[in-house]
């Protein structure tokens, strides 16, 4: 079971950030075990608190966490095509991330810049719930294959949400042992010009 970061562990408050952000995985295996609504709900404040454009907050989120309602769901929604991701079946938690489009901001920012602004924002607030739950010791995991027009119809999702992306959630019962390789930091920012 993965354990929560504590920052009297790691050595007090001047690398926990970093610590947060290495120790974070993709989960895809989960112990059968609820998540407390408490640190959901501190999850979903972290996301609360997450800055947006224009400070429109475009983010919903529907939690399923009943067991029942939540297998038929996932029955549904990781069939076919979409069965790559059914090892979310098995997360005692999936968080819908809706967005709210009909917001004149989202509008405006589309048509002027050419970009969905609403996209970054929730992008910064589904990462925020991401390293919240990495605090409390739970394990995540982002998915975006799965069938979209079956998760509206099941949950009844009015059309003025977008559905964006879902996250998994639930207490690891195993983590990837090793850490993935990224690109070096020369590779991928410069200053003043790009090399």
């Amino acid at each position: 079971m993965e354990k929560s970061l504590n920052m009297k562990e790691k050595g007090g408050t001047k690398n926990f950030f970093r610590e947060l952000v290495r120790s974070r995985r993709s989960i895809r295996h989960y112990l059968d075990k609820p998540v407390e609504r408490e640190k959901i709900l501190a999850c979903i404040e972290a996301a609360r608190l997450a800055p947006s454009a224009d400070n429109v907050q475009p983010w919903r989120f529907l939690i399923i966490d009943n067991p029942k309602l939540k297998a038929q769901y996932a029955k549904r929604i990781f069939s076919g095509i979409y069965s790559i991701s059914r090892f979310a079946e098995k997360a005692p938690v999936l968080i819908l991330i809706l967005a709210r489009l009909d917001i004149i901001a989202n509008r405006i920012g589309k048509q002027i810049q050419n970009i969905q602004f609403y996209l970054l924002d929730i992008g910064i607030a589904g990462e925020h719930v991401v390293l919240q739950a990495q605090e409390l010791g739970l394990g995540t995991c982002w998915i975006g294959w799965f069938n979209i027009r079956k998760a509206r119809k099941f949950l009844k999702i009015p059309r003025k949400y977008k559905i964006v992306s879902m996250l998994a959630m639930g207490y690891s019962e195993k983590r990837p042992s090793k850490e993935k390789k990224r690109k070096k930091l020369e590779e991928i920012a410069w200053f003043n010009k790009i090399k």
